[in-house]
């Protein structure tokens, strides 16, 4: 799959992809005889995972160690492991304080939406 299709398959920009590849992300992509880069299937698969985690919210940096840690072998498994346990528990953390905030957001809400009652009501008694 060409860079292009990548780009657009996972909503990436291509400058991103490249970066990717510079940071060591992914290992270097294959490239035709013309030098366009050819993702395989396990580059793709690479990428999806890149951009779960990227949406999950880990930083780059972890991400460098995980891919790094995982070209190393079996003997880094409980390592990764344990990057990515702490890595959920920050997640949880984040999405606790997101739901904080969305509960508030209800609240807020939900008085706006009983004074515009309550003023409605007080229209229809006067008339």
């Amino acid at each position: 799959m060409k860079i292009q299709e990548v780009s657009e398959k996972y909503a990436l920009s291509a400058d991103t992809l490249r970066y990717y590849e510079r940071v060591g992300l992914i290992p270097p992509v294959t490239r035709t005889l013309s030098g366009i880069r050819n993702y395989s299937e396990l580059d793709i698969r690479r990428v999806e995972f890149i951009k779960c985690m990227r949406s999950a919210g880990l930083p780059i940096e972890v991400l460098i160690d995980y891919m790094e840690l995982v070209q190393q072998g079996d003997a880094t498994i409980g390592a990764r492991k344990d990057i990515l346990k702490e890595q959920r528990e920050q997640l949880i953390a984040r999405m606790s304080e997101m739901q904080k905030t969305l509960d508030i957001l209800n609240h807020k809400i939900q008085v706006y939406e009983s004074v515009m009652l309550e003023a409605e009501k007080q229209i229809k008694i006067e008339e």
